[in-house]
């Protein structure tokens, strides 16, 4: 079977698993500058640069892989978030690119490879929304300036996924969408590395809301958004980042509704404190996604900002034995989007 077919019969079965972040867990490490850029010629200091770790203590990265299948993960995506070249020109690595990106799927695919247990795991390479934007200017006073066009953003990104692709990434993951043209581009990018390498390379979409009534940045609703990219025919569709499980859940549950398709949410261990921390315990996450569970509106639970491995091992645990979510049947009517979604009457 496809890896694409593998993930279908799996998510068919069981409600999967997906991993937390890696950023809090590589602070944990108690890397030193020196630790973060071991081994690069760079000159600019590298700490928080959590993405090149992939590169220069790749052992870290291991060991944090492994805390998250043994949570019960199966789905494993890479510590790439920021690892494309508009990102890593703020530290002057982006000729490091592709190595980073190599090497982080290819620590991945070897965690997985090593358990010889008949569980079924995926590698997702994960794709950030870079630090720029498409949709925004930058300048109040020039609202038609952009600071990279669309063409240079899936050029960044087309070099991105191959790197992920070489290093033994089964999809690619392209998360915490706060402009939709960004994702575009990064679909766009997806779909000439399919024709470049002649073979299916299956999308994972997870967008992130910067407000309550349920909006991205750039301003389209959940199901606007997903009017907009469901051409891309994606293996899942999804939110992440965003809030804690107790505000994203009116989202995911109109998101279920409509998306044809496996749906994946990763929300942050509730809301931060004052301090910017965050407090929800393990087990008040797992409660309120198993609640999800519950009412059939997930096919794979995972966790984002403030996660550890032990909310992953106790959402795993309080979704052992629960039904995936039943997609819906595909929806033939003429769907389309502005900022708000729009039906065309047959």
């Amino acid at each position: 079977m496809s890896k694409r077919q593998e993930f279908e019969r799996a998510a068919s079965e069981r409600i999967l698993i997906k991993d937390g972040p890696y950023g809090t867990a590589i602070q944990r490490a108690g890397l030193s500058p020196e630790d973060y850029a071991a081994g690069t010629a760079l000159e600019q200091e590298q700490k928080g640069n959590n993405d090149l770790v992939n590169l220069t203590q790749p052992q870290v990265i291991r060991r944090i892989c492994d805390t998250y299948i043994d949570a019960g993960a199966h789905i494993l995506a890479t510590n790439t978030f920021n690892a494309n070249r508009i990102s890593q020109a703020d530290y002057g690595a982006e000729n490091l690119v592709h190595e980073i990106n190599v090497a982080a799927a290819r620590i991945i695919r070897e965690a997985i490879d090593a358990r010889e247990d008949g569980v079924p795991r995926f590698v997702a390479g994960a794709v950030g929304p870079t630090n720029k934007t498409l949709s925004l200017s930058p300048d109040v006073e020039d609202p038609g300036f952009r600071e990279v066009t669309y063409d240079e953003i899936v050029a960044v990104y087309v070099e991105q996924c191959r790197a992920l692709v070489e290093g033994g990434a089964d999809f690619i993951l392209i998360e915490t969408v706060f402009d939709t043209l960004n994702c575009k581009a990064a679909i766009m990018a997806v779909k000439q590395l399919e024709r470049e390498l002649d073979r299916d390379i299956p999308l994972m979409i997870s967008l992130t809301l910067t407000d309550l009534s349920g909006r991205n940045l750039s301003g389209h609703t959940v199901e606007a958004f997903w009017y907009t990219v469901r051409h891309a025919k994606p293996l899942t569709i999804g939110l992440n980042c965003s809030f804690g499980a107790e505000q994203l859940r009116p989202h995911v549950q109109l998101l279920s509704d409509i998306a044809d398709t496996w749906l994946m949410a990763y929300p942050n261990a509730g809301l931060p404190n004052d301090l910017g921390e965050y407090d929800e315990m393990p087990e008040t996450t797992a409660a309120l996604t198993r609640v999800w569970a519950e009412n059939g509106r997930v096919n794979a639970l995972g966790g984002c900002c403030g996660s550890t491995p032990a909310h992953i091992a106790a959402m795993a645990e309080a979704v052992e034995g629960l039904s995936p979510r039943t997609l819906p049947a595909p929806d033939a009517d003429m769907r389309l989007a502005g900022l708000e979604s729009f039906t065309i009457a047959a």
